[in-house]
C-alpha cells in the first residue's frame, strides 16, 4: 500500500479540486443546455420527470476530470496509455454533446465508441491480454489471450460504456454508482501502489460527486449521453489499466465485481429483449429500476438499493485483493448475494397477486411517472425525441 504522506494528500487533492470544479461548473452547463436547446422532455412512461429538465450536465464532469487529471497527474507527460485515454474520452464526449442536442443515429454513435476505443487500445497499447487465475492454479496461474486481446479490450470498452448508458435511468444512478465504482478502484489503486491510476480514479469520483448534489431526486439536470458514455468509457478503460494486468493479488474477476450492475442490466437486457424476438438494441421499461419502481419502490429508495448493490460488489472486489484463502468464498459469496437480489427483483416486479388484480380490474401494470429521468428528448421537436428514444440503447 502507498504509505508516502505527500501522495495520498494530493490524491486527496485531486478529489477534492475535481468535486469543486464539477460542483461550481453546473450550473454554467445547465444554462448552456437551456441556450442550445438540449432539454429532455418527458413523452412516454418509461420518462421518471414530468416537466422539461435539462441535460449534457456530463461536461461538467468532463471539464472537472480533464483540468485535475491535468494539473495532478504528471504521469500524463510520457505515459501514452495515459494519453490515449484522455484523447479517446474527448472523442466520446463530443459524441455526446452532439447526441443530447441532437439525437444521432445508433449506427453513427457505434462507430465513434469502436474509434474511441481503437484509439486505447492501438495508440495507447493497453489491452487485456491476460486474465489471471482467481483459483490460483499451479499449471495455469493465467490465461494468454494473444491475438484475441485486441478485439476483447474493443468490446470490453464498448459494452462497459453503453452499460452505463443503460441504467442512467433514474435521478442519481447513474452518476452515484460511477462514484462508488471510482472510489473502489481508487482504494485498489492504493492497495498495489498504482500511483497514476489512483490520480485518475479520484480525479473520477471527485467530478462525480461534484455533479451528485444537482442530480438527486428531484434532479435540476442530468448529465446525458455526454456523462453516462464518459463515465463508463473512463470505468472501463482504467480497469483496464489497472485491474486487468497480472498483479499477483487480483484476479480477472475484480473488474466484473466492481462494474457488476451496468454488466448485469445489459447482460439481462440482451437476453430480455432476444428472448422475446426483439432486436437487442431496441429500447424498452424492462431496466433494474424500472423494475424497482414496479415493485414500488420509490425513486430514492430504488437509487439506494443500487448503491448498496454496488457497495457490496466493491467491498468484494477490495477484500479479494488483500484475502488469500477466502478468494473464491468472497468471489461466491458476492455473486450469489447480488445474484439472489437482482433474481427477486428481476421474478417479482409484477407479484402474481398484483398481476392478477391488474387482469381483473383493467389496471396499469406499471405505476404512473415520478420526476426525473436521464433519457434524452428535445423541446423543439416532438418527433426527434422519438427519434431519440429508439436510439438511445442502440449503440
Amino acid at each position: 500500500m502507498i504509505l508516502d504522506l505527500n501522495f495520498l494528500l494530493r490524491v486527496g487533492a485531486a478529489l477534492l479540486t475535481a468535486g469543486i470544479l464539477s460542483f461550481l461548473l453546473t450550473p454554467l452547463v445547465k444554462y448552456l443546455a437551456r441556450k442550445v436547446g438540449a432539454m429532455d422532455v418527458p413523452h412516454d412512461s418509461r420518462r421518471m420527470h414530468d416537466h422539461p429538465i435539462p441535460r449534457m450536465g456530463g461536461l461538467a464532469i468532463f471539464i472537472g476530470f480533464l483540468l485535475t487529471t491535468l494539473v495532478f497527474c504528471a504521469e500524463l507527460r510520457t505515459d501514452r496509455g495515459l494519453q490515449s485515454i484522455l484523447l479517446g474520452s474527448i472523442v466520446i464526449v463530443i459524441l455526446g454533446v452532439f447526441d443530447d442536442r441532437k439525437a444521432l443515429g445508433a449506427k453513427l454513435k457505434l462507430v465513434v465508441q469502436l474509434v474511441a476505443a481503437a484509439i486505447v487500445v492501438f495508440y495507447g497499447d493497453l489491452r487485456i491480454d491476460k486474465i489471471t487465475n482467481p483459483f490460483g492454479s499451479s499449471l495455469y496461474d493465467y490465461w494468454d489471450l494473444g491475438v484475441f486481446s485486441y478485439p476483447i479490450t474493443i468490446l470490453w470498452i464498448v459494452a462497459i460504456t453503453n452499460a452505463v448508458n443503460f441504467i442512467d435511468g433514474l435521478d442519481g444512478l447513474a452518476c452515484g454508482v460511477s462514484a462508488i465504482s471510482s472510489i473502489n478502484m481508487l482504494v485498489l489503486a492504493l492497495l498495489v501502489s498504482d500511483a497514476k491510476v489512483a490520480i485518475i480514479t479520484a480525479a473520477l469520483a471527485g467530478a462525480c460527486l461534484g455533479f451528485v448534489p444537482y442530480n438527486f431526486n428531484p434532479a435540476k439536470i442530468f448529465m446525458g449521453d455526454t456523462g453516462s458514455t464518459f463515465l463508463g468509457f473512463m470505468l472501463a478503460t482504467v480497469s483496464i489499466l489497472g485491474l486487468f494486468k497480472a498483479y499477483a493479488a487480483i484476479s480477472f474477476i475484480v473488474p466484473f465485481l466492481l462494474l457488476g450492475l451496468p454488466i448485469f442490466d445489459i447482460c439481462f437486457a440482451v437476453i430480455r429483449r432476444v428472448a422475446s424476438g426483439r432486436s437487442p438494441m431496441e429500447a424498452d421499461r424492462g431496466h433494474f429500476h424500472h423494475r424497482l419502481i414496479d415493485m414500488g419502490f420509490t425513486q430514492k429508495q430504488s437509487v439506494a438499493i443500487a448503491y448498496v448493490l454496488t457497495g457490496i460488489l466493491g467491498l468484494a472486489a477490495v477484500l479479494l485483493t488483500v484475502s488469500g484463502a477466502m478468494k473464491a468464498m468472497i468471489m461466491l459469496g458476492a455473486i450469489l448475494v447480488v445474484g439472489a437480489i437482482g433474481i427477486r427483483i428481476i421474478m417479482g416486479a409484477t407479484p402474481s397477486s398484483k398481476f392478477w388484480q391488474h387482469v381483473k380490474h383493467g389496471t396499469p401494470t406499471h405505476p404512473e411517472p415520478e420526476p426525473a429521468h436521464d433519457s434524452p428528448a428535445d423541446p423543439s421537436n416532438a418527433a426527434r425525441s422519438d427519434e431519440q428514444e429508439n436510439s438511445h440503447e442502440e449503440a
